[in-house]
């Protein structure tokens, strides 16, 4: 079902897909700044396949001095975020995602923008179905508790998705029309 569902919902992102405004990056800036002052690692992704943009997003928290980290994908469909600067290359992995170079320091964001394909009311968040952001999400929350903010577009969401135990929760889920708490 979720197989089914996912290709549906890449197909009508694609279809809708909506360049985000310097408005709209400005007050999720200021948010973040007003709400999670104490967050200074904040973790992002390169969009991909019609993802929501947050790369302009990431530049404006990096000019207010918040560290920036991408994830680079390991073995096992397990990821590490690295620390990255927007002077800085980027590199081709083997999935044809760019990320940050693995010589880079490994940081455990506090904050992380999360892609999505899909959501739901209840902040289920519906990914690729690989796992990597379930599995971070389940590994850090050893160590500290991160703040995990899904993008999206109105249009992703859905009444209700298929969740199973391995599926985590979002805190928050962000889109150009609203704010999902």
């Amino acid at each position: 079902m979720k197989k089914k569902l996912r290709k549906k919902l890449i197909y009508i992102r694609k279809k809708n897909y909506l360049d985000i405004s310097e408005k709209q990056i400005y007050y999720i800036s200021e948010f973040i700044n007003k709400n999670y002052k104490n967050k200074k690692i904040i973790g992002g992704y390169i969009p991909i396949n019609f993802e929501y943009d947050s790369l302009n997003l990431l530049k404006l928290l990096q000019t207010k001095k918040y560290l920036i980290s991408l994830p680079v994908i390991k073995k096992n469909f397990k990821m590490d975020f690295f620390k990255y600067s927007f002077d800085e290359p980027l590199y081709v992995n083997k999935l044809g995602i760019l990320e940050p170079s693995k010589l880079s320091k490994i940081l455990m964001p506090d904050l992380i923008f999360v892609p999505l394909v899909g959501f739901d009311n209840n902040l289920n968040r519906l990914g690729y179905g690989g796992g990597f952001y379930d599995r971070y999400f389940e590994k850090s929350s050893k160590f500290k508790k991160i703040v995990k903010i899904g993008l999206a577009f109105s249009f992703q969401k859905i009444k209700k998705l298929p969740v199973n135990k391995f599926d985590k929760k979002l805190d928050m889920i962000i889109t150009e029309k609203d704010f999902f708490i």
